[in-house]
Formats: C-alpha cells, sequence, structure tokens
C-alpha cells in the first residue's frame, strides 16, 4: 500500500541567498575567542540532565524516565538548515528509514520493526499524521524553528490515542530566551540553497518570535532505471512562522501559527498494456502544511495545575498533472490538570477531542478513487506518578471512544528503580491501539478494505542503565511488542492485484544497546537496535525491516569550534533483494566572533550508493548520494 501510494505524497526543496560574498566577509571579521550561547561542553555531554517532556506529558530528566528515549543531536539542528527530518532519524539505531529516493521524496519511518503508521508524529503536542495515509509526510516537516527531536520508543496511546503503537517522535520548537535577529545561507551540492531569517523577542516573561525560510535543490535521481528523459526529482520550499506568548510562574499563554508550501517533482511510470514499466516520466505536485496550535496553563496553587490546548492542522497535496488532490484536517481540543497532592505523587488526567477529515479527489486511471471522510474521537486518561529518590513509577489509563470503531481502553504501567548509586533498572508493560486509516478503508482502487478492524498491541520492556565511570554509562533494553490485527498490504501472486488485510498476529521482538563517552571537549556515542518483526501465520519476516542497526557519533565540540564524525549501519532486511548499507556523515562549525558561524556538513561523505526500496518490475528507488554544504550564520 505504501508503495503503491507514495508517488502520491512525495515531497523535495527550495530557494536561495547566495552565500560567497557573506562567507568572504565573515572570513575577514575577528576570530575572538569567546562564550556563545548555542553550545558549551558541559551542554554538549550532559545527557543526564537533559530536560524531555515526551513521555509524561510534562518536564522530566531523562534519567527519571521508565522508559527509552532518545533525543536527535540539537546542535546538527542548529547547524543544518537543509537537513530533512528523514535524515535526521536516520541517526537513531531503533528507526528503519524507507524513502522513497534521495532528498526531498517521500519516506516511511519504521520504530523497532512496526509498521510506518505506528509511529505517531507531534509538533509540540500537535497532530502530524495525516487522517488520509495515517502517517506523517516526513519529507514536508520543516526542521528550521526545531529546538529538540525526542524519540520515545515504546507504546504510548495512553497520553496520545490511536497511532502510537511503535513510539513516538515529538518535535519540540524553540521559545525566545532573548532579544536578537540571525540571518543563515546554506549553499550544497545539486544546485540545493537555504536561507533562513529570523528575529526574536523575550522581555520579562513576554515573548514572540519570526521566522521566514526558503529552499530550493535540483535533487538527485529518484530510481535505478535508465532514462535520459527524466529529470532528478527538484524541490521548492518556503514557510514563514510566528509565535507570540507570555511565561510566568503563575501564568502561560502561547498562539503559534506555521506555514509550510512549494512544489516537489518526482517519477510515475509509463507501463505498457500488460502493465510492465517500460519507461519514466516527471510529474509534480503543489504542497502546504499549516499549523495554527494556541495554549494555555493556568497555576491554581502549589500543587495545582490546568492547561489547555486548541491546534488545528491542515496538510494539503495537489497534482500538476491532473486533477487529483488530497486535503487532510486535523482539529483538536485538550484539557488537562496536574495534581502534585503529595511532595512524591502526582495525578495527570484530563479530555482530548479530535476530528480528522479526509477529502481525496481522484478520478483519473485505472487507480482512481474518490472519498469525503470526516472521523470524530474523544480520550479521556489519567495517569499517576510516585517521585523519590530512587523510584520513579508511571500508571496509566485511557478510555477513547472512536465514532467509527467503537471504545477502546488501554493502559500502562512504568517503574525505574536506582538499584545502586550508579545502576538503575526500568520495567514497563503497555496496550496500545490504531483506528485504520481513511486510505485503509475507502481508497479501494489502491487496495482499501473497508472491513478492516483497528490494531491492538501489548508491549512488554526491562532495560538497565549503568554509569560505568564518571565519563562512560551505558544502557540495555530487551523487549516485545505483540500487535493483533496487524494491517498489511498482501499481493496476489498470479493476478499481482494487492489489497489490504488484518495479519492475525505480528511480533516484534528485540534490543538495544548504547554507550556513551565523554571527555572535556571530546565525545562518542555508539548505538545497537536488533529487531525481528514477524508474522506469526508465516513464521517470516515483515518487509523492508533490517534485522540489525548501528550508529556511532564521536566529536570535539567546545564554545568555539566543533566537528563531528557520524555512522549509520543498516543490515540487509531478511526476504529482501535490497541490500544493507554504510554511510558516514561530517559536520564541523567554528564560532568566529560572538555574531558569525560557519559550518560545513557533509551527508554520506563516502557517495556510497545504495537501493532503498523496490520500485517496479526488479527497478528500486535509490538513495541521493552525497550532499555536501557550507554556510554562514550571522546573529545580531
Amino acid at each position: 500500500m505504501e508503495h503503491i501510494m507514495s508517488g502520491f505524497y512525495k515531497l523535495s526543496a527550495f530557494k536561495p541567498t547566495t552565500l560567497v560574498g557573506a562567507i568572504a566577509i565573515a572570513m575577514g571579521l575577528s576570530s575572538t575567542t569567546f562564550a556563545e550561547t548555542t553550545s558549551s561542553n558541559s551542554e554538549v555531554n550532559s545527557q543526564l540532565d537533559t530536560i524531555v517532556v515526551t513521555a509524561t506529558r510534562s518536564e522530566e530528566k531523562i534519567e527519571n524516565i521508565p522508559a527509552r528515549i532518545s533525543i536527535i543531536d540539537p546542535h546538527i539542528l542548529e547547524q543544518s538548515p537543509i537537513a530533512e527530518l528523514p535524515h535526521l532519524l536516520m541517526s537513531d539505531a531503533s528507526i528503519d528509514m524507507m524513502q522513497y529516493g534521495g532528498y526531498g521524496q517521500a519516506a516511511s519511518i519504521f520504530t523497532r520493526g512496526t509498521n510506518s503508521t505506528h509511529t505517531l508524529v507531534l509538533r509540540d503536542g500537535v497532530r502530524l499524521n495525516t487522517g488520509s495515509a495515517g502517517s506523517a509526510s516526513l519529507a514536508f516537516i520543516d526542521t528550521t524553528d526545531i529546538k529538540q527531536i525526542e524519540v520515545l520508543k515504546g507504546p504510548a496511546s495512553v497520553l496520545y490515542g490511536t497511532d502510537a503503537i511503535g513510539g513516538v517522535v515529538q518535535l519540540i520548537s524553540k521559545t525566545p530566551e532573548k532579544t536578537g535577529a540571525f540571518v543563515t545561507g546554506e549553499i550544497g551540492e545539486h544546485n540545493t540553497y537555504k536561507s533562513v531569517v529570523g528575529a526574536d523577542l523575550a522581555e520579562n516573561g513576554i515573548y514572540a518570535q519570526v521566522r521566514g525560510q526558503r529552499l530550493e535543490s535540483d535533487g538527485t535521481q529518484v530510481t535505478d532505471f535508465k532514462d535520459a528523459n527524466v529529470k532528478a526529482g527538484a524541490y521548492d520550499q518556503k514557510g514563514f512562522s510566528a509565535k507570540f506568548g507570555i511565561e510566568k510562574e503563575q501564568y502561560a499563554a502561547s498562539v503559534d501559527y506555521s506555514q509550510n508550501q512549494g512544489t516537489s517533482t518526482y517519477v510515475d511510470g509509463i507501463n505498457d498494456a500488460n502493465w510492465n514499466l517500460i519507461g519514466l516520466k516527471n510529474v509534480s505536485q503543489d504542497f502546504k502544511n499549516e499549523i495554527i496550535n494556541v495554549k494555555g496553563r493556568v497555576n491554581v496553587n502549589d500543587s495545582l495545575s490546568i492547561n489547555a490546548r486548541l491546534s488545528q492542522f491542515k496538510d494539503d497535496l495537489e497534482q500538476n498533472d491532473s486533477h487529483d488532490a488530497i486535503y487532510n484536517t486535523t482539529k483538536e481540543a485538550e484539557l488537562y490538570t496536574k495534581w502534585q497532592f503529595t511532595p512524591t505523587q502526582n495525578i495527570l488526567a484530563g479530555v482530548a477531542t479530535k476530528n480528522v477529515k479526509s477529502d481525496v479527489l481522484s478520478g483519473s486511471g485505472f487507480y482512481g478513487v474518490d472519498y469525503n471522510k470526516d472521523v470524530d474521537s474523544t480520550g479521556y486518561f489519567v495517569q499517576h506518578q510516585y517521585q523519590a529518590d530512587k523510584l520513579h513509577t508511571q500508571l496509566g489509563l485511557r478510555v477513547e471512544d472512536h465514532e467509527t470503531f467503537g471504545t477502546h481502553t488501554v493502559g500502562q504501567a512504568a517503574a525505574r528503580y536506582q538499584i545502586l548509586p550508579m545502576t538503575s533498572i526500568y520495567t514497563n508493560i503497555g496496550t496500545a491501539f490504531r483506528a485504520p486509516s481513511n486510505n485503509d478503508l475507502y481508497a479501494l482502487s489502491w487496495g482499501g478494505n473497508p472491513d478492516l478492524k483497528p490494531e491492538e498491541s501489548v508491549s512488554y520492556e526491562v532495560g538497565l542503565d549503568q554509569k560505568i565511570t564518571d565519563n562512560l554509562s551505558m544502557g540495555l533494553s530487551a523487549y516485545r511488542n505483540e500487535v493483533d490485527d496487524l494491517i498489511t498490504y498482501v499481493t496476489d501472486p498470479v493476478t499481482y492485484e494487492g489489497r489490504l488485510y488484518n495479519v492475525k498476529k505480528a511480533t516484534f521482538t528485540g534490543g538495544e544497546f548504547n554507550l556513551d563517552w565523554t571527555s572535556d571537549e571530546l565525545y562518542s556515542n555508539l548505538s545497537y537496535a536488533y529487531v525481528q518483526p514477524k508474522d506469526k501465520e508465516s513464521d517470516k519476516d515483515l518487509p523492508r525491516r533490517s534485522r540489525q542497526s548501528l550508529t556511532l557519533t564521536t566529536g570535539i565540540q567546545n564554545e568555539v569550534y566543533g566537528i563531528s564524525a557520524s555512522l549509520s549501519a543498516k543490515s540487509r532486511p531478511k526476504n529482501s533483494t535490497v541490500s544493507g548499507y554504510a554511510t558516514v556523515d561530517v559536520n564541523a562549525f567554528w564560532n568566529v566572533n560572538p555574531n558569525v558561524k560557519l559550518f560545513t556538513n557533509i551527508q554520506n561523505i563516502g557517495d556510497v550508493e545504495y537501493k532503498t526500496t523496490l520500485y517496479s518490475n526488479g527497478y528500486y528507488y535509490i538513495n541521493g548520494g552525497r550532499l555536501a554544504s557550507a554556510g554562514v550564520t550571522f546573529r545580531y
């Protein structure tokens, strides 16, 4: 299903400012040593002090979370404006990224081996998974204003409802901390350019922020099918965001608006009468996504707070070579309260309503489909936390009333215990569910099946975190996720026609290992993940999942300069003609003075070529190869 519809969800990238002169000017400026605000050595290397919000819906130290959660390096986000979300997520070993071509093309995320629709993607709490596809359009998401990316592994339906069977990826946007302005420009291979301009105001708890960005890229080859008439997947994008808020001890409120739009080019097939691929053609589409997020908080007293959120996410896609279009709108309203009724115990309780609307227009060709659906759901959730010196527990329950599939109840219990001063263990068990997307049910010409049932899961996990020395720490975890009625695409071997069906049971059994070392300005992070994604009926691996993944990042960083190299390696998926691969990225920066930062980023420095997934009739989508770039940031 994802392969058939991948062409309907492609994206790509943007427009520039020339940097050659700017870089030349910057190089002529003074190289004064200074304490720049973006990065200090202690910030880079103090993983245990990292504050996260995704696991509990409130700020917690990552060391106290009774689950496995990782952070995408915020310094790479800061200095790599052209880096797209699919590439950034590759740095997490537990994630398998499947991209349908190179830079700017559609991508699927498999967290711990689960389906691409099993990872919930949020931006400041706003759901980015669309009602039609069920997954998020990752290549369309601009990362310019992102402060931190949190990856929570394992089920999270208690706090977030449907879709969070495999995990949650949350994008945390920046909040201004001081008044200033900046201009960033980056130039890369394949005529890739991006410029970002922004201004911040922060004074006495009141803040405002504005951002504008433009990107353009010629793109890279999408498939290994040789056709001289087919160009690479070009991408043109521009965006705007604005934020205004007030943050006080007793209350807070904010209004956040962002818009991202552009045109992407991808490749579509030309088939003969027997549906054999005989050629390719370039097609393009216009995309636009828009987020409105209004949030508020009131502290009734020192122990009781009330939080509210109203949001709307629109994700539109219009084909330029036909009348086909997809319009998705998700509206959410949420109210919850947190009561700290003892020094060590709190309760979080709330209600969230959601309306998901999909309007799909496609009357052209054999694969024509046309539907307009709107689905409501309401969730009621409660979570209890106990937080003592050595013991942290989390117990939660959610009842979800879904308009189409009725009532579902999910729960979670988790605990972390500090058994020794440098040793802690954790365990959790949780259930989750996913309602079929509108495409799953109603896109009949693409394999949709109106008789599908919701997917339900139960997950078990244990883990250990050990601080070996003051500079060296490690983490271990093992898990098993059992999914009933897994939705999968099955192709008839004779007619080659495919349809979505519920698989009676699928299991995802795996483990993870990480090793982190720091010493003054030096650091190194190693992570390894293994997963066995099994269809229990056939006893075969589910497609497009690598059983083994490894990532390694090492570097040096201080207040003036930094350089790092990152390895990402994936084994060959079982029962697949796609090979495994290994790539290396290099990132470096130099703070010339408090106002000027120079940086360079090289993705896939070895220009390693590899297939990503099957396209058609023996042809494959391929990676984009090397993307080297250089840029400069001016701050005022």
